[in-house]
């Protein structure tokens, strides 16, 4: 501990700890958290609607009065989960591309 960080009397050693990792959080800039904003508003919608959709399908399987009807419910709903986790993959993937290319930009 340096005397700087001792006359402070806050934590001297959570100061210090906090000096040596702040170069290894640089990549942590305005583009990093808006991406990361972003991906996180996506995945929290996604999540809300395949909560849903999984209380939909509970009550179509209530409404079904046969083991083929019940069947045909379960196969449009793994279906369309499929779906809409390979569009939301692609969705996620497209996000997080934008940043790293604004990060990293693919050479002429």
């Amino acid at each position: 501990m340096t005397k700087d960080t001792d006359k402070d009397g806050f934590a001297p050693d959570m100061l210090d700890t906090l000096a040596a990792v702040a170069p290894a959080a640089t990549w942590m800039n305005p583009a990093w958290i808006e991406t990361m904003t972003q991906v996180s508003t996506a995945l929290a919608t996604f999540v809300a609607a395949r909560f849903k959709e999984d209380l939909e399908l509970q009550q179509a399987l209530l409404r079904c009065t046969s083991l083929a009807e019940a069947q045909h419910v379960q196969a449009v709903f793994i279906q369309k989960a499929i779906d809409q986790y390979q569009a939301e993959t692609g969705k996620l993937i497209t996000i997080t591309g934008k940043m790293a290319a604004g990060q990293h930009p693919v050479a002429d």
